[in-house]
C-alpha cells in the first residue's frame, strides 16, 4: 500500500512484513493532537468547539490504532469533520488563523507540520481522504486469497470499482491544487511539507489517472471485442498520464525517502506504458502492405522489448528504495505483454530480417500517435457548512461573536 503500510508494520504490533504494492500511496499523514478547545473557547459556542475537538481526536485515535486501515470509519469521520471545519475558513468569523493544526507522518509518527491556518487543515484532510481512497483501491486489487500464487485474479467488477475510486482520489487532489492551495498565504505555502506542494499533488493526480488507464487496458486485453486500436489508444493515454506525472515531479524536491520512491514508481510505470504503446503501435503498422510498414513495426517491437527490460530494472529499484516493498505478481495487461512482447519481437525480427538489411535507411523508430485523454478527475466540491454555524447561539460572555471580534479588532487598530 506504499510508504505508510510498510512502516506501520514495523511500528505496530504486527510482525515485520514487506507489503505488496499494486497502487502506490506516496505518503500518509494523520492529525496530531492539537489544542482546538483552548484557542476557540469563548469565541464560538461550547458545543461547536467540543464537536470540532471531538471529531479531530476521533480521527487521531482511529488512525493511530489501525494504521489507517479502518478506511470507512475514517472517511466518515473526516467528512463530518470537514463540514464543521469549513466554518473556521469563513472570513466573516475571523477565525482562520487562530488554531495551530498539527499533523504527523504515519510512517514514523514524527510531527511534520504545525500551521495556524484553517485552509491548511482543509488541505491536509482532503489529502488524507485521497490517500485512504488509494489504499482502498490497493486492497481491491490484492485478492484476500493470493498466498503462494503467481497469478493475480481480480474480478472485472472490482477493477471497474477501482477505476471509479481512482477518479475520486484524483478529484480530491485536483480540488486541493485548484481551490485550496490558492487560499493559503505565500509565506505559509512555501513552508508546507513537500508532499503538499502543488507540483507533488499534481503528479499524484496524474499518476492516479495513469493507473486507472492501466486497469482499463487490462480490461481491454481480457475483452475479445476490444480492437488493437482501442488497446493502442489506452496504452498511449497511460503513457501520457505518467509523462505528465514525471514532468510535475521533476520540478520538485524528491530527495526525501518517499520522494525518491515515488519518482521511481512513476519511472517504472512510464517505461511499462511506453513498452505497451510501442507494442500495439507495431501490431497496427505490421498490418500494412509496404515493406516500410514491416520495418517500422519491427522497430516498434524491438523498442518495446528494450523498454520492458528497462521497466523491470526500474521496478526493482522502486521496490528496494526505502521503505522496502514488493511488486505484485504480474497482473492486467502487463501479465499478457511480458510474454507477448519478447515473443513477437523475436519472431518478427526473424521474419523480416531481410527487410531490415535492405531498408537500413528506414530503421527509425516511428512516433507514437497522440490521443485526447479520456479519464478526468471527479468534480469534487466541499460539503455544505454544518448548520451549527448558523444556529444563532453566537454568544460569548454576553456579547455576540461578531461584536466580540469587532471589539478585538478595534483594540488592535486604535493607536495609542
Amino acid at each position: 500500500m506504499g510508504c505508510a503500510s510498510s512502516v506501520y508494520a514495523i511500528r505496530g504490533k504486527k510482525k515485520l512484513t514487506v507489503p505488496e504494492v499494486v497502487v502506490f500511496v506516496p505518503s500518509t499523514r494523520i492529525p496530531d493532537q492539537s489544542d482546538v478547545q483552548k484557542r476557540l473557547r469563548g469565541l464560538i459556542p461550547k458545543d461547536l468547539v467540543d464537536r470540532l475537538s471531538s471529531l479531530r481526536n476521533q480521527i487521531v485515535l482511529v488512525a493511530e490504532d489501525t494504521g489507517g486501515s479502518a478506511m470507512s470509519e475514517l472517511r466518515r469521520a473526516l467528512e463530518e469533520y470537514l463540514s464543521v471545519l469549513i466554518g473556521l475558513t469563513k472570513k466573516e468569523y475571523g477565525l482562520e488563523r487562530l488554531v495551530e493544526f498539527k499533523w504527523k507522518c504515519l510512517e514514523d509518527g514524527k510531527q511534520e507540520a504545525c500551521v495556524a491556518n484553517s485552509w491548511f487543515e482543509v488541505l491536509s484532510v482532503l489529502h488524507l481522504m485521497a490517500m485512504l481512497t488509494l489504499s482502498e483501491v490497493d486492497t481491491l486489487m490484492i485478492p484476500l486469497d493470493h498466498s503462494g500464487s503467481t497469478i493475480r485474479t481480480v474480478s472485472s467488477d472490482s477493477k471497474r470499482e477501482a477505476v471509479d475510486l481512482l477518479l475520486k482520489a484524483s478529484g480530491y487532489l485536483e480540488f486541493c491544487v485548484r481551490d485550496v492551495l490558492v487560499r493559503i498565504p505565500p509565506e505559509i505555502k512555501k513552508n508546507l511539507p513537500k508532499i503538499l506542494r502543488d507540483g507533488v499533488l499534481e503528479a499524484i493526480s496524474y499518476q492516479i489517472l495513469g493507473q486507472g488507464t492501466e486497469i482499463q487496458l487490462g480490461l481491454a486485453v481480457e475483452c475479445q471485442k476490444a480492437t488493437l486500436s482501442v488497446k493502442r489508444r489506452l496504452a498511449c493515454e497511460q503513457l501520457a498520464y505518467f509523462s505528465q506525472a514525471y514532468h510535475c515531479l521533476s520540478g520538485c524536491d524528491t530527495n526525501n525517502g518517499c520522494g525518491k520512491k515515488h519518482i521511481w514508481f512513476i519511472k517504472w510505470k512510464f517505461l511499462e506504458s511506453k513498452a505497451a504503446a510501442y507494442y500495439y503501435h507495431g501490431l497496427i503498422l505490421d498490418k500494412g502492405n509496404e515493406p516500410s510498414c514491416h520495418v517500422s513495426a519491427v522497430c516498434c517491437f524491438l523498442a518495446a522489448e528494450e523498454l520492458l527490460s528497462e521497466s523491470k530494472k526500474a521496478c526493482l529499484t522502486f521496490c528496494l528504495a526505502a521503505p522496502v516493498t514488493r511488486a505484485a505478481p504480474l497482473w492486467g495487461a502487463m501479465r499478457h505483454l511480458h510474454q507477448k512482447i519478447p515473443e513477437v519481437a523475436t519472431r518478427k525480427s526473424q521474419m523480416y530480417g531481410y527487410l531490415l538489411e535492405q531498408e537500413k535507411v528506414l530503421q527509425t523508430l516511428p512516433d507514437l500517435p497522440e490521443f485526447q485523454l479520456s479519464l478526468r478527475p471527479d468534480d469534487y466540491q466541499l460539503p455544505e457548512i454544518d448548520p451549527a454555524w448558523d444556529s444563532g447561539k453566537w454568544e460569548a460572555e454576553g456579547q455576540t461573536l461578531k461584536e466580540h471580534l469587532k471589539d478585538s479588532d478595534d483594540e488592535i487598530e486604535t493607536p495609542e
